[in-house]
């Protein structure tokens, strides 16, 4: 592979999830966020609430972001124009959640960049609630992400991806054979076996139906860890319908 210092960055990703009691200063805080907004954008259709208060933060980083999808501030915008927005929700949410997911990635490697740590919270969307009376937020914002961030106070190993013909296929979608699909497995299990990453952390997800328990420490690794949490978890579509109406996406 090539290698620069951009590239290095990307390919030396990790999340970090214990940081020292050093907080970035105000340079460094303007300079990720403008190199978010510096992202490709539909519309800028994506926004950031900065938290510093590190006793009610993920890990007690020092900084957290919540990433949202901002469609309240161009609907202001369009108003200022003597326009009225009639595209859907559905369609807007989905331009939303490009807008401010190219935002966060920008994000997040500009932090490492400078030597910061990061770490992606998915777990945001699903505490609408609570993030509506905390941050204020108004209809059309949909908090998207979160993402800790501070200097990392641990060092651990690059985690596996996907062999890079079971990820990206050349003119059609790949035609998966058995032995491509196990052979990735493989590949993904026994990169996170060697770091004993699920029997460290102590991750084992509980089986919730009647299968019976066939894994231990040393064999549970990815594949039947991601295939426990969809396999098992948010079945209901209507939960997420819910969460994205008290927001004001009628979908």
């Amino acid at each position: 592979m090539i290698s620069n210092p951009t590239i290095d960055v990307l390919m030396n990703h990790r999340s970090i999830r214990k940081y020292t009691d050093e907080v970035p200063n105000e340079e460094i805080i303007e300079t990720i966020v403008k190199a978010g907004q510096q992202a490709a954008f539909a519309g800028q259709l994506g926004s950031l609430i900065l938290s510093r208060d590190k006793t009610r933060h993920p890990f007690s980083a020092p900084l957290y972001f919540i990433i949202c999808v901002d469609i309240h501030r161009m609907r202001k915008v369009m108003e200022k124009r003597n326009w009225q927005m009639i595209s859907s929700d559905a369609a807007m949410l989905m331009f939303g959640v490009q807008d401010a997911c190219y935002l966060a990635q920008n994000l997040v490697i500009a932090a490492e960049s400078l030597g910061l740590g990061t770490c992606y919270l998915g777990f945001v969307p699903f505490n609408a609630d609570k993030l509506i009376e905390k941050y204020k937020l108004p209809p059309k914002v949909f908090p998207l992400v979160g993402i800790s961030v501070g200097y990392p106070a641990e060092n651990p190993p690059v985690r596996p991806r996907y062999p890079l013909d079971f990820a990206c296929y050349d003119g059609v979608y790949l035609e998966f054979s058995d032995e491509q699909i196990e052979k990735a497995m493989q590949v993904m299990d026994e990169g996170y076996l060697g770091q004993d990453y699920y029997q460290n952390g102590k991750l084992i997800i509980k089986l919730e139906n009647d299968r019976e328990e066939t894994f231990d420490g040393k064999t549970y690794s990815w594949t039947e860890h991601i295939s426990r949490k969809w396999g098992q978890w948010l079945q209901d579509p209507m939960e997420m319908k819910e969460i994205l109406k008290k927001y004001g996406f009628e979908i």
